[in-house]
């Protein structure tokens, strides 16, 4: 038994010796043929490559030769130097990428990395438009070469760049994510790519590739700036216009009230017009529409409807159908009153400046024969004060509110495209500490101040007012019809209004004589009263609109327009009856 033990271990002995000196006269004779070898030193090898190693070199300095010795520590010593310079680059990159990291961390907007988790599903996949961005920068650079091309007179390599690119353009088509494109953008990709590779062999210029690239900048940049120029125009153009569906309301509802006997087109309650007590309400309106959802908003959030009294006022064109829709459907126990503004015999030319400066041969100038612009860009700049609006008496009546209810002590001014949300009677109570115009600031931001409204550059402005004054809002506005006879508003809109013939104190519309006419003579309701932006702004918060008393759809995206924004519009729609049978006929609900 232990004879066998002997056996077996002088056995295994051997087997290890043949195995190592096998492996040692390997080793010794394959680094021959590589002598400029870039291996790692011994100090980067693990530690059964450095045992391998070391055995061989134990068995080779019985068999090496002095030449072969030599040729060793000559690749040694190669070896370190180049692990040396290695280790050295090594730690140059890792610099390089830690100082790049700070840059690009430094240039993040930690507030818009708050507003998202990268770990959400949207997020998965970063680049879902990598070839689709791939795609447009070949067919910018194709572009830079046929124009390369076609300069240097190869005009077969410039043509076979156009047919390349024609290509690309129909295969990306509308796509802005890879998931867009077509099945043939992989191929596209491709084949672009060879003629690129192609055409940077034969025509690769730095300094010129770099001037057509400016070049192409510099076009694309004036596309932007007219895209952005015809943009604006057609926003306020499509702000301007009323839609089929609110004409074909007023039409039907006017054929209708001159069809009605004269003793059907009365309302009732008219003792209640006259009446101080009453909560009253001013309403200048030529969109029966939007009327009517001031008026049933109003109504339905009232504690006391039967106390509520509505001055409606609109143009002839418009009063047999607002006349018709309130009598078709009356605001409950309120007491309602529609007139037609033509119908003021006082209202002319010879007492207002507004109507004779809008009946003067000038201002007809501006309006008609200026607005014929050669491009539509051309125009967009000046459209918004073109509007319709400001040639209409219906916008400037806000300044004769004593003239038109004599009898009243206070009013509460309303433009139709708000909602009120909340009973307003309150405003009633507001201690206006003898001023004239309760309103709700708007100077948070630097842009509703004075200078955004008026030219500073004029000494009667400069001499009169603060450039710094904060801005109020017009759309509810509590007035103190007392205290505006004995301080004479009226006469003093009226001096600013004759001072400003030639619009050089401000251009048009009613906000910048209301500031001056009221400089001094407002005061500042809470804000929660009256909350504006529904009309231009979507990032109003929720909380804010819900609690407000009356939120207001200022600017070109009315909630009656296709413009308009869909988060805000349902808290007008909710006040329109849409199984009426005059919105159901003229499609208003579709």
């Amino acid at each position: 038994m232990a004879l066998k033990r002997g056996l077996l271990v002088l056995c295994s002995f051997f087997a290890s010796l043949i195995f190592f000196v096998g492996h040692g006269l390997y080793s010794s004779t394959s680094i021959d043929y590589n002598d400029f070898s870039t291996t790692p030193s011994k100090q980067d090898l693990d530690w059964s490559e450095r045992l391998t190693l070391f055995q061989a070199d134990d068995h080779s300095q019985f068999l090496d030769t002095p030449a072969i010795l030599a040729r060793r520590q000559l690749r040694e010593r190669k070896r370190e130097k180049r692990a040396a310079t290695l280790v050295k680059q090594d730690d140059d990159v890792t610099v390089n990428l830690e100082n790049a990291a700070l840059e690009r961390s430094n240039s993040v907007d930690s507030a818009v990395l708050g507003k998202y988790s990268i770990w959400r599903k949207e997020n998965e996949n970063e680049n879902t438009d990598s070839k689709v961005r791939l795609m447009r920068d070949q067919m910018i650079m194709a572009r830079v070469y046929i124009s390369i091309a076609t300069m240097k007179e190869k005009r077969s390599l410039a043509h076979e760049l156009q047919k390349q690119l024609k290509e690309s353009r129909r295969a990306l088509g509308e796509a802005i994510s890879d998931a867009d494109l077509s099945r043939s953008a992989h191929e596209k990709i491709k084949s672009m790519g060879q003629v690129l590779s192609k055409a940077k062999e034969q025509l690769y210029d730095c300094k010129l590739v770099t001037e057509k690239l400016r070049a192409i900048l510099q076009t694309a940049d004036e596309q932007v700036r007219s895209l952005k120029r015809q943009s604006t125009f057609l926003s306020q153009l499509a702000a301007k216009t009323i839609p089929n569906g609110i004409h074909c309301l007023s039409m039907r509802l006017a054929i209708d009230y001159y069809l009605l006997p004269p003793e059907k087109r009365k309302f009732p309650r008219s003792e209640n017009l006259e009446n101080p007590s009453l909560f009253h309400y001013a309403l200048f309106s030529d969109n029966v529409l939007a009327a009517s959802v001031v008026v049933n908003s109003t109504i339905l959030n009232a504690k006391e409807p039967e106390k509520h009294v509505f001055h409606l006022v609109t143009d002839k064109l418009n009063f047999g159908a607002m006349n018709m829709w309130f009598l078709l459907n009356p605001p409950g126990k309120a007491t309602i009153h529609v007139e037609n503004v033509d119908e003021f015999k006082w209202l002319n030319s010879s007492y207002c400046p507004v109507l004779r400066q809008l009946e003067s041969a000038a201002m007809k100038e501006y309006y008609f024969k200026g607005s014929h612009f050669t491009s539509v860009s051309a125009g967009s700049s000046n459209l918004k004060y073109r509007n319709p609006k400001y040639l209409s008496m219906l916008n400037h009546l806000r300044f004769y509110l004593p003239q038109i209810y004599p009898k009243l002590d206070k009013i509460l001014f309303l433009d139709d495209d708000i909602v009120v949300q909340k009973d307003l009677t309150g405003l009633w109570s507001v201690n206006l500490h003898e001023k004239v115009n309760g309103a709700v600031e708007t100077c948070g931001q630097s842009f509703h101040r004075f200078d955004k409204y008026l030219n500073f550059s004029n000494p009667h402005i400069a001499k009169n007012f603060d450039a710094n004054a904060c801005g109020w809002a017009y759309g509810m506005n509590i007035f103190d019809l007392k205290e505006w006879k004995k301080r004479d508003i009226t006469g003093i809109y009226h001096k600013w209004q004759n001072m400003n013939e030639d619009r050089v104190l401000w251009k048009l519309g009613t906000l910048p004589p209301g500031l001056m006419t009221f400089y001094g003579l407002t005061h500042p309701l809470d804000k929660s009263w009256h909350v504006l932006g529904l009309g231009y702004s979507p990032s109003i918060d929720r909380s804010e609109i819900e609690n407000a008393a009356v939120i207001h759809y200022n600017g070109n995206m009315k909630p009656w327009l296709e413009l308009a924004m869909a988060k805000y519009q349902s808290y007008w729609t909710k006040y329109i009856k849409f199984d009426h049978p005059y919105i159901r006929s003229c499609k208003l609900g579709e």
